[in-house]
Order: structure tokens, then sequence, then C-alpha cells
């Protein structure tokens, strides 16, 4: 089993072996160069300071998209890759990257009109191979969206794209890597990378759970530690990573009901504001402005962005009355962006969203890059670290994911069958057993069912509570208080299962909520 007891076991031992390749950073992007380096035979391995996913894959906005605005820019290249990726994702993994419409309200006088937008998606459909977008007149308009704000509202277009759980994505992808021959460890911190006549040939990493320091050898690393690269690669040159905060609001449901995402312009600066369903609940977002707030901690949302954003769903949905006692959850995350040293006097909206890729003997970063072509940015990172291995490499026509095997499920819907099998792909037979014991029911008002708890306290190692209740499940995200209510029931499945002692359950339970009051709660009014 993949979980902390073996962690405890393997630690030494994998720390004593010579690899091909090591992956620093457990975000899609290092998951996604893991993946590619293990289907290709290489003896790889991936470290990641605190949990996979932590930082900006489990706090994205959750969208596989394929960069519309990017056509406005000329980037017809970027956004013809993104649109094949985001393609291959919906085709491979059905129940974990799922298809969403989009609405673009239009009204008088504002930018983009619907000829305008229209033109754009022509060009978005003709790269994705089919036309995905079709305009709706006002009378039509409002049965698709009801509550929409209708004043000055000439139509709507509706579009494709999709949407994703971008924490379970990284997980799935982990375990692709995994069947493959690769390793991963989370609870790892690399302190420096070693290097001999100029060449890095490895790295000393730390044991956030207190086993020590490890020394590993790598012919070559890789860092793709996103709003971290700086820490660690050779500083070159003016370019550098800007962190910028994007912010988000979840909203039960029936409190703001969409059953399309809904793209529209911030009334206070003209930003593109999304309010689309996720989960069974409703999200809002995004902000984006410098994070100043350091980047050892848990990002969280500011009081001047929950205002931003509820302002938002005022302008959007007025009939709706969404005010601060209707946010269930917050989350924050950081962006990687790449930045010149003169582009700081740019607002963050201003900066363009690229990736970017660092070499020096031994060792390669990338910073920057979209969650839907993670596979794109993982093979252009290996094309850099292959000669430094004597190798070649080549695109693999091979699916990123295996299939989910058929297993029996019984007493689960159609909709539900097609959930477990693109979260949990190869492991469903696992799943199965673990729902013949402990039953189908679901936690509290998610869609998540107990035994996907289990499974997670059991083979996807997590070493704390957070990591069960934030990244391998949402349900901190979901449930009202962070899931308080449904601790102890928690406790009861999970404990032996993590093979905590009473003392232990109880510290991780503690940290677990002053966690959540600091960082997924609603900030603190201002002022006090």
């Amino acid at each position: 089993m993949w979980n902390a007891a073996w962690r405890g076991q393997a630690l030494a031992e994998l720390a004593g072996r010579d690899w091909d390749l090591i992956v620093v950073g457990g975000g899609i992007t290092g998951a996604g160069i893991l993946r590619e380096a293990a289907r290709r035979g290489w003896r790889c391995l991936l470290l990641e300071q605190r949990d996979f996913a932590w930082g900006t894959s489990s706090r994205s906005s959750k969208m596989v998209h394929g960069g519309l605005r990017y056509i406005a820019k000329g980037q017809v290249g970027l956004t013809r890759d993104s649109v094949r990726e985001r393609q291959r994702l919906l085709g491979e993994a059905p129940g974990l990257v799922e298809p969403l419409s989009f609405i673009m309200p239009h009204y008088r006088g504002g930018f983009p009109g619907p000829k305008v937008f229209g033109g754009l998606l022509a060009v978005y459909d003709a790269l994705a191979g089919k036309r995905n977008h079709l305009y709706y007149p006002l009378q039509q308009l409002r049965y698709l969206a009801p509550g929409l704000k209708e004043e000055g509202l000439l139509g709507g277009t509706r579009f494709a794209d999709a949407v994703v759980d971008d924490a379970r994505l990284v997980m799935r992808v982990l375990d692709e890597a995994r069947a493959d021959g690769g390793e991963a460890l989370n609870g790892l911190r690399v302190l420096e990378l070693r290097r001999d006549g100029g060449r890095v040939t490895g790295l000393l990493a730390e044991d956030r759970e207190g086993a020590g320091r490890f020394a590993f050898r790598a012919g070559a690393v890789a860092l793709a530690t996103g709003a971290w690269a700086d820490r660690l690669r050779r500083m070159e040159g003016d370019e550098h990573i800007r962190p910028l905060r994007g912010s988000h609001l979840l909203l039960p449901a029936w409190r703001l009901p969409v059953a399309h995402a809904f793209s529209f312009m911030h009334r206070a600066d003209k930003r593109p504001v999304f309010v689309f369903p996720w989960e069974g609940a409703t999200v809002v977002g995004t902000t984006d402005l410098d994070h100043g707030d350091g980047l050892d901690g848990d990002a969280r949302i500011s009081r001047a962005e929950l205002d931003y954003l509820l302002e938002a769903c005022v302008q959007q949905f007025p009939a709706a009355r969404i005010g601060e006692a209707d946010v269930r959850s917050t989350w924050a995350g950081v962006r990687p962006v790449v930045a010149s040293g003169a582009a700081q006097q740019k607002k963050p909206s201003d900066e363009k969203r690229e990736h970017a890729l660092w070499s020096e003997p031994g060792c390669v970063t990338l910073a920057g890059g979209k969650l839907t072509t993670f596979r794109l940015l993982a093979l252009e990172v290996l094309r850099a670290c292959a000669p430094m291995l004597g190798k070649t490499l080549e695109d693999s026509p091979e699916p990123i994911f295996a299939a989910a095997p058929e297993v029996d499920l019984p007493g689960l819907g159609p909709q539900q069958r097609r959930r477990l099998a693109g979260r949990h792909g190869r492991n469903l037979a696992q799943l199965a057993g673990l729902l013949a014991q402990v039953g189908n029911g679901r936690v509290g008002d998610s869609d998540c069912l107990w035994a996907e708890l289990a499974w997670a306290a059991e083979g996807e190692l997590v070493l704390h509570l957070d990591d069960l209740l934030l990244r391998r499940t949402r349900l901190g995200l979901l449930l009202e208080s962070g899931g308080a209510a449904e601790l102890p029931a928690i406790r009861a499945l999970c404990q032996a299962r993590l093979g905590w002692d009473d003392a232990r359950w109880s510290e991780e339970e503690r940290a677990y909520l002053d966690l959540w009051r600091r960082c997924y709660s609603l900030p603190a009014p201002a002022g006090s």
C-alpha cells in the first residue's frame, strides 16, 4: 500500500538509489513529468515539500480550457495545442475531466460584443474540429440563465470547455506514473542542489516528518516548483517569478443555482470573472493580484478580494442577493507568472501567462504554463533533460491514463460509476472492495463516498488530516465549516487506517480546523 507506513520503510532505500531523473514539485506539472518519464522506462522519482497538489494545483479555477483569450492575442498555436489537449483529456478521463458549457452575456455597449466574440469562437471551433458555440437572443437566454442581470442585455453566446477536480487529476497522473515504475514522496523539502564541477548531480532533502536529511543522486533534476522556482535555481538575468494570487468563493448550489459557467467583465476593473457549477456547489472567481504574504503557508483570501467577488455576484445575479453569510468556503492559489525586472511595473492582469524553461548542466527548471497543457510541458522538460542522460525523446501516441477496469459497483447509478472511474482509474477494484465493506453512502451533502475516504486513508499517502480533507477529497471545501460535524464519523472510519493513536488524531484535528479557519473560511473583518 502507498501510505505513511510504506513511506517510512522506503525512504532510506529510495535515497540510496541512482536515479535518471528526480522531479522536484508535486503539482500537475511535476506529476506530468514523472508520468512521461516513467512510461519511457526512466528511473524517476518525484519529491514534494508538502503534499501532492498542495500549492496551485489544488487551488486553481478547476478549468480545462483551450485558452480562448490567447486567440485575441494572436497566439493561435498555443490555443491549438490547448484545444487538442482538452479534447484528449475529455476522451481519456471521463468522470474526472467533464464537459462544461460557458455563457458569455452581451450587454449594450459592452465588450466583447456578439460579433467580435463569435469571430473568436469561430477560430476556436475550427481548432477543435467542430462547431461548439451558438448565440441566444434575450428571449431564449432567459431559459438558460434565469436570474441573470437583464438591464441592457442583448443575448448571450454559449460555447464549450471543460472542468476538473484539479487535485484528483494530480493523483490520477501520479498513479499512472507509479504503475509504470515511477516513485513519488511527499513531505520532503529540498534544501539545496548538489553540484560537482558545475553540474547538478543530485540534491539534499529534509524529511518534514522527522526522519532527518537524505542525499539523492540523479543524472538530471527537473524543478517543477511553480511559484517556488526561484528558491533553487541559479538566478541569471532579470527573469524571475512574480507570484500572483487568485481567490475563489464556494457557495451552496441552492443559493446560486447555475447549470452553466458564466463569464463576464467585473465593472470595477473590466477583468473577466466566472460563476460556475463544480462538485455540486457554485464557485465564484477569480481575482488577480500580487501575493505578498510569503510562500511557506497556505495562501488565503483577503477582505478586499471577498468584497470584489461578492460584488461580482450582485452585479450579475442581483435577484439572488448573495452576501457574506452565503459563502461556505474560500480558497486562494498562487500563480507562478514569469516576469522580467521591468515587468514588475505592469498590472497583474497585464502579465503574460507563458511558461519559461531554464537549463544548466544537470538541471532544468520549468515555471508557468497551463494545467490543460501539462503533458506538453512535461515533454518539453524531458527533451531538455534527455541529452544530459544520453537519451532521445519522442512523443508517445499512448494515452496518459489507462482505462479503469470493469468492476461491479452495485447500488450506484451511471453518473456515480463514471465519477468513481474518472477519479480512481486503476484503483477502482480496490475501491469496490471498500464499498462492499462500508457501503455506498455519501459524506454529508457532497458527492464523495465514505469508501473514497477509506481508500485515501489506506492507499494514497496521506500524512496529515488536511491532505485527506482538502486534496484527496474536497470535503473541507464542500461541507459546512470544513466538515467539522462529520469529523467523529471520519475518525471512526479513518483513524486506524491512517495508523494514528488518539493523541495524534486529536492533534491533527486541531491543526486542520485551525488551518481551515485561517485559510479556507471567510477572512477577518477589516480592522480586526
